[in-house]
């Protein structure tokens, strides 16, 4: 028996953990939104953690963060849909990531999409392609417009420092730094150096508050 310790509201099997188990997730983004219909789409789960925010800070989703604490090697992780796992196509691929190197199966319910580590499937292979690539399509632009960015700044002569990580990227990258995840991973993940890492998380430089 692997028992587990409390971490998230939501709903639990009684007694401790086994492996296999079904673990459902569920976002809702504004205050006004019923989350029974995602708790609809989902089914039967073992437990279901929640995040009642918009979800554009990863660091205030504390029910994804639990989850992902929570899951173990043959548990089946299910999401009503990919808007409800991630804000965006890095997030989301950065979040199948975590989920699946647990040994995890990751659950798309409405897109019909199961999604896991080392899989032989041809379908998933390319979602997973897809996502990295639509991934690194997305730090391409906002290098672009980074780069668009200081070129007019230095052009007003208001130029000061170069941030490689957004406010949002440094929530991120804490959120996952507290989940144990090693810097050179997370500096990789985000095509930055460790030494950004460490600066954007201590807010030194171009990262300390004005």
């Amino acid at each position: 028996m692997d028992d587990r310790t409390e971490a998230s509201s939501g709903s639990e099997a009684p007694g401790g953990h086994s492996r296999g188990q079904v673990v459902g997730y569920v976002r809702v983004s504004s205050g006004d939104q019923n989350p029974a219909r995602q708790h609809e789409v989902l089914g039967a789960c073992d437990r279901v953690f929640e995040d009642h925010l918009s979800g554009k800070s990863r660091a205030k989703r504390t029910g994804l963060a639990d989850l992902i604490a929570y899951v173990r090697e043959g548990d089946t992780v299910r999401v009503s849909s990919l808007d409800r796992l991630g804000r965006d196509t890095r997030d989301l691929h950065s979040i199948v990531d975590e989920i699946t190197a647990k040994g995890c199966v990751l659950e798309f319910a409405s897109e019909r999409i199961s999604v896991a580590r080392d899989s032989r499937s041809p379908l998933q292979e390319l979602f997973l392609t897809f996502l990295s690539a639509m991934a690194e399509f997305e730090r391409s632009r906002i290098r672009e417009r980074q780069a668009e960015g200081i070129a007019l700044a230095k052009a007003r002569g208001v130029y000061d420092k170069q941030r490689s990580l957004s406010d949002e990227d440094v929530e991120a990258v804490r959120a996952m730094v507290d989940m144990g995840i090693p810097v050179s991973e997370v500096a990789r993940r985000y095509s930055v150096s460790r030494q950004t890492v460490y600066s954007a998380l201590r807010g030194d430089g171009a990262y300390g508050r004005p």
